[in-house]
Parts: structure tokens; sequence; C-alpha cells
């Protein structure tokens, strides 16, 4: 069992450790924030802006534990908090960041401003779960007892999926879900903006997009469902966009946007029916349930969808975009004659070739503006890929695997980390997609497997989980699935594996009243409470052995495109 602070880290870290002694941090300490001393030779020089940003990342933290600063200061002696940023020439491969605790202060030494997000993390993690309140302790000195912490990620790419399109979240919600990313040290946010049920962009240049595409006047739960006959939608403006990515950078988490082209666009298509097959009629889906649909993979539309990518890119400013690529639709094309008419221009005999022509051109534009593209594992199989394509590999381990072999890799397979599923076999659990996926399955989740190449493993940039949210339809609905779940990911992909699962499940334990504190609805282990069960109406469990069936769907078609 957990001894003390240091032996209750959520993900545990490299080393850890107590040393004798104790330290009172009071409200109004000095803060201190520069550059490495040492600084390694050709890396030293920090990006421009990123000392200021860490200041502001500095005295957030220290606010939002309920000691503000009472002073910033540049030198001269020491302080109760000092955070220095850079790599060194001495050990240019050591730890991302160290945490030293004295009873003299507190000093973390950080490679980069992500860095020194995680180690502020951490920081609060070795206080009571209490100051993870709102109201902070300002009147209280905290009692921390001294130590060591050195630690660094096993995997660059520590990610969370949240769909927002079948069930719109408010930017309230996805900022939230920054901050408990943040909170256990994953440092990506997938964010899935548009799909057959809506279009979340509230575009400037093509302003029918939020008109027409972004509501639904009804929502079916599933392919079987009865219409509520409510009117259901939202979208994010440009600015919610740029505050969202920015909130983001300032916590240590890269939001990456997904535009899912060229199937999944119903509401695309609704809006600007020119983009779809001629003389359909078309209409955002009702159905949450994901159906089969596309855009015309011709140059009109390449060029309809880089003027959205452009203002997506301006707005965000992001280092990744993700442009879909799944199930898509394509029984039409070889019959629509200026589809046939451009796959003859460029000598291309299959439909699956301009699926790939698309993504590639799409990608293209993206890496002229230094964007680098994502695709789900469709986009490999069609050839839609560049070099530096990313793989997003869902479709199971034989997908993944091969994604491996050419190109970098984020593991996203539906089991274990598709969140939408169950939490376990008990009867009580409120409808979902169907099928248990549990605390243990995620806990033995091995991002890059040992039976691989060691050049498929070094493919392995990490992994995520997806909340789709068919079945989600409020933040509460988002805490339930994705916790604790997501605790055992953050270790997962933090270490590269869980070794020692008992002291995992004591320092869970312990972590539960974090997330209390932080006013998260997660599932306890023992069971949902009774408010989070599915009860005997449209939220009683359905089903028991669905994903079994689903794991083996999703292994059959994973060489399909």
């Amino acid at each position: 069992m957990p001894r003390g602070p240091y032996d209750t880290l959520l993900p545990r870290p490299k080393r850890a450790g107590q040393r004798p002694g104790r330290l009172d941090l009071r409200p109004g300490l000095a803060v201190r924030v520069g550059p490495r001393t040492d600084l390694a030779p050709g890396g030293g020089d920090l990006p421009d802006g990123t000392l200021a940003a860490a200041e502001q990342s500095v005295l957030r933290a220290v606010a939002r534990l309920g000691l503000l600063a009472g002073n910033l200061r540049d030198d001269g002696p020491p302080v109760p908090l000092e955070v220095r940023v850079g790599r060194t020439a001495t050990d240019p491969e050591g730890p991302a960041h160290t945490i030293d605790v004295t009873p003299e202060g507190v000093t973390i030494e950080a490679t980069d401003l992500e860095s020194v997000s995680h180690a502020l993390t951490t920081l609060a993690q070795l206080l009571p779960p209490s100051v993870l309140r709102g109201s902070g302790l300002p009147d209280t000195a905290l009692d921390l007892p001294c130590g060591r912490v050195e630690d660094s990620p096993r995997y660059p790419w520590r990610g969370g999926m949240l769909d927002v399109v079948r069930h719109f979240a408010p930017k309230r919600t996805v900022l939230r879900y920054i901050d408990l990313l943040a909170a256990h040290r994953f440092n990506r946010m997938h964010l899935h903006l548009t799909d057959d049920q809506g279009w979340r962009i509230a575009s400037e240049r093509f302003p029918r997009l939020a008109e027409v595409g972004s509501w639904r006047p009804s929502t079916r739960l599933g392919p079987d469902g009865e219409h509520d006959r409510t009117p259901h939608g939202g979208r994010y403006s440009l600015a919610d966009l740029r505050e969202i990515a920015r909130y983001g950078r300032e916590r240590g988490v890269v939001v990456v946007p997904e535009i899912d082209v060229p199937g999944h666009t119903s509401a695309l298509r609704a809006a600007y029916p020119e983009l779809g097959r001629p003389g359909v009629d078309h209409t955002v889906q009702d159905t949450v349930w994901a159906g089969g649909s596309s855009v015309s993979p011709t140059r009109p539309v390449v060029t309809f969808l880089t003027e959205v990518l452009d203002e997506l890119c301006d707005a965000m400013d992001v280092p990744y975009v993700h442009l879909g690529g799944d199930e898509c639709d394509m029984s039409w094309w070889s019959e629509d004659p200026e589809i046939s008419r451009e796959m003859a221009e460029h000598g291309y005999t299959e439909p699956a070739q301009m699926h790939a022509h698309l993504l590639r051109a799409l990608a293209t534009h993206l890496s002229a503006r230094g964007v680098r593209a994502i695709v789900w594992d469709e986009g490999l199989v069609t050839g839609g890929v560049l070099d530096d394509t990313i793989v997003m590999a869902w479709r199971g381990e034989r997908a993944s695997s091969r994604a491996a072999e050419t190109h970098d890799v984020v593991r996203s397979p539906l089991f274990p980390t598709y969140f939408n599923f169950d939490q376990s076999d008990d009867p009580r659990e409120p409808r979902s997609e169907g099928g248990a996926i549990t605390l243990d399955d995620v806990a033995a989740f091995a991002p890059a497997p040992v039976g691989w190449t060691d050049a498929q493993r070094g493919h392995v940039l990490g992994g995520q989980f997806q909340v789709w949210s068919e079945w989600v339809p409020d933040e509460r609905r988002i805490d339930y699935l994705a916790f604790p779940r997501a605790c055992a990911l953050a270790e997962v992909l933090w270490s590269g594996t869980i070794d020692d699962r008992p002291d995992f499940d004591a320092r869970l334990r312990h972590h539960l009243a974090r997330l209390d504190a932080l006013g998260v609805e997660y599932r306890p282990l023992e069971g949902p409470h009774p408010w989070q069960q599915g009860g005997e109406g449209v939220w009683k469990r359905t089903s028991t052995d669905t994903i079994g069936a689903t794991r083996t769907w999703v292994e059959s078609v994973a060489d399909a495109p």
C-alpha cells in the first residue's frame, strides 16, 4: 500500500522517493522562472515565448493550489518555488522533468513547456487532494514532505478523443476535458468535429456549414431507435476553436482537430449538396449510429476542403489535422461521370484510388503549411498517405501491425481503447455500444506488442482512448465512461506498461480522491451508483456479448478500404 505522497503518484514516475524534512508552502510565496544553467550547445536556445508561457503556467498552477504568488523574482536569493526550463549539455537525454523538495523550497527543472506542465501536475499530486478543489486553500500552509521525482514519458503521443458530433459538447465541457487530460499527463486531445450527424465548425467562408449542418431536427438512439422529436445541435466559432487550442497549449495538451472526409459527410452534403451525389436528397442524419456516406473526391471538392482546412488552421495554429478517411461509401463513384473523367485523367481504374487521391491532396496542402496529416487506417489501405502521414489504427491488431511497417502509428484499437463500450458485464451498466471493455483490459494493453519487429515498435508514437458519443448525451456520461479507465491508459502510455498491478490498484484508489476533488463523476470500482445505472427504460443495458462480435467484425474488415 502507498505510504506517502511520493508513493501515490499516477501515472507512476520513473523514480520518486521521500527524504527527511518537510516544507511549508504558504500563500504569497515568491516564484522564479528562468532558463536552466549549462544549456545544451545548439539546442539551448529556447523557442520564443517559452519562458513567458512557462511563467504563466506556474502562476496559474500556484493560484489553482490556493498559493497566490506574492512576487515574481528574476534573480536574488533562493525562493520557495523555482522553475528552470531547457535541456542541459551535461545530460541531454536526461529526465523530461525533475522535482526537488527541500526544507527551503521546490526546484523544478523541465526540458520544455510541456514538461513544465507535467511537473506542475506532479507537484499538485504531492499535495493533499483538497488543493484540487476550486476554492483551493488560500489561508492554509501546505505541509509537503521533502523528496525528489525524476520522470519522462515512454511515448510522445498520449491522448484522448472526444466526439462532439453525435452529441454536442459545449465549449466549457471541452475546456474541462483538456484540464482532466492534463491532470493525468496526457498531451493530446483529438476533437472529432464533423460527421454524418453534424458539422461543428462555424465557417466564415462557408456559412451554410453551420446554418444547415450544425443541427438536426430529431435524434434516434441507435439504428432502430425512436425519434425524440427534439432539435439537437451546436457549433464552435473560429474564436472558440482558437481559444480551445490555446487553452490546451497552455496546459501541455495539443488539440488535434478532425474533419472527417470523404466519408461520414452527411452534414457537409446537406449544407452544400453539390459536393455529394447528384440527384440525391442530402440531410443531416438523425440516427446517431454511424452510416455510409461520401462526398465526391473530385477537384472542386478538394478545393473546397482546402479552404475549410486553411480557415481551421489559421484559427487554431495546430501541428496536426486529422482527415478521417474511414468507412467511406464509394459505391456510386464509378457511376458518376465527373468522377469517371477525373479517374481517367489520373490513370486510375478503381474508385479506391480516388479516395487515396483526395486524402493525399489534402495532406499535401497541409504539409505546405507545416501541418502533419493523420488518417484512420482505411487511408493507409487505399494509399491515401504521404511518407509522414500518421496512421490512427483502430481496426484491430492486424491493421496496426501493417501500418507500423511503414508509417508512424497512434494505437487506438477498438479493443481496448473505445471507452464508449460498457465498463463491465454488470447488468446494471447504462446502455452503450454494448459489451465490456474493463479496467483490467485497459491495464493489460501493450501499445507496442512484444511480437512486433524493432522497426514496427519504433513507429509507435503512442496511443489514445476514444469516447464516441452515440450513447453519450452529456458531460456526466463522458465522466462515467472515461474514468477510471483513462487513469489506467495514462499509466500505460506514460510508463509503457503496468508491471505491478497491486501497486497500481493501490495508487488508483488514492487517486479517486483527486477525481472527487476535481468533480469527476467516475464509475466506482465496485460498480455504478444507483443514479448511474441504466434502469428499465431506454438506457437499460441490452447486450452482454456485443464486444466479441464487434472485435471479430473489425478484424475481418481490417484489409478493406
